[in-house]
């Protein structure tokens, strides 16, 4: 199965309607979510979220997943802000993908997922917005479990499989993610498709309206379907399945006409934001060569001279990363991007105090950014202080237990602390939930019973172990 269009999206390349059509529905109460009744039969929502976190643990373990704290953060801003227009509880995560196709997808629960060449393809955030605002819709609307009730004998995480298959394949150099959505639920995959046609439609419709509700153009979703249209244009071969639904003219017409009914967005100067997550995104996920970085850090450009001073940070190229990064200190010296790089290349020449001294006076400031408390507590790391370490990392760890970056951060921090007993326990856990969330469930699961043995003289700690150990060891019994 050809991997390049798979990864055009799953969840993005289907329905077809008329603009007649659309003219004739939307003409009065446009902006109206429907409402999702109760009594159709819909798998509970906790089933929901053990669902999406099953899935949030696969793609870990088998999709190259940025673990970027800054990158993270951007997107979350905007992600919260379109999450704000919904009814929906707190969701599984939302995760960006080094993948230069362009892919987005959601699962059930709240699982979303982004990949870094969406990113890079968008021309804007608003473009960014209105693929979260689609995804949040199926979500919301809760497509799948309605599509379970559809198809009686198919269990939700069956479906869920499909999405993951349509991601890997994006990933695979062969056929793997193609095997996994096309063999058992090949037999269904006709009348499935006729069902997720309509589902495409109310996604491009209530994602649109949560988009705009957040404050972003209704007009970008058009503009970035368009650009979807050009990149399957390229293709010179596609699949049956992808045939049957594919991103049409009549699609990208309605698009433009529903904006159009919206009122227009008040003009707001966040360009050069977007330009700068767009080729640090670009930097991290080997999208961008050093010819197109030098070219746009020529001109003085913020975007370019901090996306060229990351560039030449990942090679270990200190000097010019540092060059660079003079240069863009005099374009904005306060921008977060500067202290983080400046931190790191500080770091990365083992200048420990420079580092503290760097990071301490933004960090302090705003104690509530999670990149520059984890950047805060790697020098802390660094410097043999895990205690402060822990106290900076909990706070959000605390918060998302899904956050891989906090728990290997945790785990270093516990190793360093020599004189607690309970050190190689809590090492271990830390490990564990490491493991855990980075799909490596069996690893996770013998990490604790070690830590369960070592701590069996306490028995408040074994009895917080045998707590999560329960958890952990019913959840790897999901199968998708």
């Amino acid at each position: 199965m050809n991997k390049t269009f798979l990864s055009l999206c799953l969840c993005l390349s289907t329905s077809i309607s008329s603009a007649d059509d659309f003219l004739h529905t939307q003409n009065s109460t446009q902006f109206e979510v429907p409402e999702i009744g109760s009594g159709v039969g819909f798998i509970d929502q906790q089933k929901e979220k053990t669902i999406g976190e099953k899935v949030y643990r696969q793609v870990q373990q088998q999709m190259p997943v940025l673990q970027d704290p800054w990158l993270e953060d951007q997107f979350m801003l905007v992600f919260s802000k379109i999450l704000s227009q919904t009814q929906l509880s707190q969701p599984v995560g939302l995760v960006v993908i080094k993948d230069a196709q362009i892919n987005a997808f959601a699962v059930p629960g709240g699982m979303f997922a982004l990949n870094s060449g969406m990113i890079t393809a968008s021309s804007n955030m608003d473009e960014v917005a209105s693929v979260m605002g689609h995804e949040i819709a199926h979500v919301t609307q809760r497509h799948y479990s309605r599509s379970q009730e559809a198809f009686k004998g198919q269990g939700l995480l069956a479906l869920a499989g499909i999405i993951v298959g349509a991601a890997l394949a994006s990933k695979a150099d062969g056929d793997i993610g193609g095997a996994v959505m096309m063999g058992t639920q090949a037999a269904l995959m006709d009348k499935q498709l006729s069902y997720s046609r309509n589902q495409e439609r109310e996604a491009d419709r209530i994602g649109m309206q949560f988009m705009y509700g957040a404050g972003y153009d209704p007009e970008s979703m058009a503009d970035f379907f368009e650009t979807m249209h050009r990149s399957t244009s390229r293709l010179s071969f596609l699949p049956d399945f992808w045939l049957t639904h594919p991103l049409t003219t009549e699609r990208m017409s309605e698009a433009r006409l529903r904006a159009n009914q919206f009122p227009k967005v008040p003009f707001r100067a966040q360009q050069s934001d977007f330009d700068i997550i767009k080729w640090y995104t670009a930097v991290i996920s080997g999208q961008a060569t050093d010819r197109q970085l030098l070219a746009l850090a020529q001109s003085n450009n913020l975007a370019g001279l901090l996306a060229l001073s990351e560039f030449y940070l990942l090679q270990g190229d200190y000097d010019n990363a540092q060059t660079q990064l003079n240069l863009a200190k005099k374009v904005n010296a306060e921008h977060t991007l500067v202290t983080l790089i400046q931190t790191d290349i500080y770091l990365g020449r083992n200048k420990l105090d420079d580092a503290y001294q760097t990071i301490i006076s933004k960090q302090i400031i705003t104690p509530e950014n999670r990149a520059l408390s984890y950047k805060l507590a790697e020098v802390y790391i660094r410097q043999q202080k895990p205690k402060e370490a822990e106290q900076l990392v909990n706070r959000f760890v605390n918060k998302n237990n899904k956050d891989i970056i906090g728990w290997q951060l945790l785990q270093q921090a516990a190793n360093l602390d020599k004189k607690n007993p309970m050190r190689t326990v809590n090492v271990l856990r830390n490990r564990a939930e490491v493991q855990y969330w980075s799909g490596d469930e069996e690893n996770a699961i013998k990490s604790l019973l070690h830590a369960k043995r070592l701590a069996k003289e306490n028995n408040a700690m074994s009895a917080r172990i045998d707590t999560r150990l329960k958890v952990m060891q019913d959840e790897r019994k999901l199968k998708i």
